[in-house]
């Protein structure tokens, strides 16, 4: 009771001349003077992503290894000459990714709003780092399936706290960047998966497997030097009435030329007006219908990335070796497959910041379903040149998923979620995306297998079917947020402004 009435004063106290200051200076602020003005801001948001290497590092691991010879004779069965590890266990080990996104990312909402963002990643780096033991010392599909399940539990967590985490700290002009950074630490995962796997892929023994996966104590290792350091969330604190440190926080991530009293206002004003429209900061006040259209748009967009087709990236060493490229020449595919994603995420900074959101993602997915339906042609067509340009497509698929639909997604969900449900926000979408990635994790290996339905490239109908009714979807739903403070999207959405009406309207 004291800690709501300390808030009550000290909400009635914010200046509405640092207020306006505050917002103007948001709008004023160009990408370059926000990385001289907020310098320690981005650093700390890039600290806290490094966890979503790890997340997407462990699935890339283990759709290369079905491709890798010591791991197919050492855990696989002999078919027709060879050792394939059966789509029954590629489907288990391949579940524990995405149960733990959904369980993970659930269970990450409660810790981020009782003890903070910093302490709920600590803890999680910390289990991490012992869960890893189970996957270096598995000599079973069994053993590693425990290992898969649990290390996904709490690497589910990461994808909630680094967007939230980036989405507080940086300044409006850097939102975008912060954000879809969560995609480029996705993409650098996948790619150092591929090459750790492509450089030990000839090994004969179990060292072929078991040194990509005690890399993972690599980034742990990194991360554990400032796991003391790193500022909590302005935007946590000043919710828990803590408005000095919310203050000392804004100070450790901005330079002296900030006015942080002012932008303390601000995030208080913001609360104030969210707390007098209900916006609530439960699971439950999530699906409110103050809030239901900002999480529809979330769940949408992020749904989205593996209804077009994201999740064939985790199989694509495999899948080119079923195409029929040699072993060598599959991983050597699957590591410029990730290379030009990583290099096209960044491109995606740049346009995102020119155009926006709503452009990118609508012309970015007509171009994936386009892609794909053009790769499901060409796998009907029996020749060698057919099998190159399909590889070819998919690298150009990959290269604008990674300008569009992967990287914007993130900016999307970050800003259309209110400020007081936003981790819960974010925990929900993560969560349904990843119960789609559970059926495609099901579905894939038995669409793609050749002990089983042996499509390979006819998967491209599939997945350019299914994003038809998204395109349409996205179209209709999707509003363009650029620019646009937390406090005058609260007001918009409240005010229900058509979606084609958000880029031009005037508060």
């Amino acid at each position: 009771m004291e800690d709501v009435e300390v808030r009550k004063f000290s909400t009635e106290k914010v200046d509405a001349e640092e207020v306006r200051e505050a917002t103007e200076m948001e709008h004023a602020l160009s990408l370059l003077q926000a990385v001289k003005l907020y310098p320690k801001a981005i650093g700390w948001s890039m600290y806290f992503s490094l966890g979503v290497v790890m997340l997407s590092f462990d699935p890339q691991l283990l759709g290369n290894l079905y491709a890798m010879p010591a791991f197919q004779k050492d855990f696989g069965y002999a078919f027709e000459g060879e050792y394939i590890i059966s789509a029954k266990w590629q489907t288990s080990l391949g579940m524990g990714n995405p149960i733990g996104q959904v369980l993970g990312a659930l269970a990450a909402g409660y810790p981020m709003e009782w003890y903070g963002r910093k302490k709920t990643f600590n803890v999680c780096v910390i289990l991490v780092a012992g869960l890893v033991f189970i996957q270096f010392f598995a000599r079973s599909l069994e053993v590693l399936l425990v290992g898969e399940l649990l290390a996904g539990l709490v690497l589910g967590a990461f994808v909630v706290i680094a967007p939230a985490y980036a989405s507080e700290v940086t300044p409006l002009s850097m939102r975008s960047v912060a954000t879809s950074y969560v995609n480029l630490c996705f993409v650098t995962g996948q790619l150092l998966g591929n090459g750790v796997t492509a450089a030990t892929k000839d090994l004969d023994n179990h060292w072929a497997y078991s040194i990509p996966f005690s890399i993972q104590w690599f980034w742990i290792l990194l991360i554990i030097p400032g796991m003391w350091f790193a500022p909590e969330s302005p935007w946590w604190l000043a919710r828990q009435g803590r408005f000095e440190d919310a203050e000392h926080a804004l100070r450790r991530l901005s330079n002296e030329k900030v006015n942080v009293k002012a932008t303390l206002a601000q995030i208080i004003e913001t609360d104030r007006l969210e707390t007098q429209m209900e916006a609530g900061s439960t699971y439950f006040d999530v699906f409110k219908k103050v809030n239901w259209r900002r999480t529809e748009v979330a769940i949408g967009v992020y749904a989205t990335q593996v209804l077009c087709g994201i999740y064939l990236i985790n199989y694509g060493t495999y899948f080119f070796s079923l195409a029929g490229l040699n072993t060598t020449q599959a991983y050597n595919m699957g590591i410029g497959f990730l290379a030009v994603g990583w290099v096209s995420t960044i491109f995606s900074w740049y346009l995102m910041q020119r155009f926006g959101r709503r452009p990118l993602y609508n012309i970015g997915l007509t171009l994936l379903m386009i892609i794909m339906f053009l790769v499901g042609i060409l796998d009907v067509v029996p020749t060698k040149g057919a099998l190159w340009t399909q590889s070819a497509l998919l690298l150009v698929w990959n290269f604008t998923f990674d300008w569009s639909v992967g990287p914007v997604a993130y900016a999307i969900f970050c800003e259309v979620s209110a400020t007081r449900v936003r981790s819960k926000t974010i925990a929900v979408a993560t969560a349904i995306q990843a119960l789609v990635g559970i059926v495609m994790t099901v579905a894939i290996p038995y669409l793609i297998n050749p002990d089983e339905a042996a499509l390979r490239g006819k998967l491209g109908f599939f997945f350019g079917g299914l994003s038809v009714p998204c395109l349409v979807w996205c179209y209709f739903r999707v509003p363009e947020m650029k620019g646009r403070t937390y406090e005058e999207l609260d007001i918009m959405f409240e005010r229900g402004v058509r979606t084609r009406e958000f880029k031009k309207y005037q508060i």
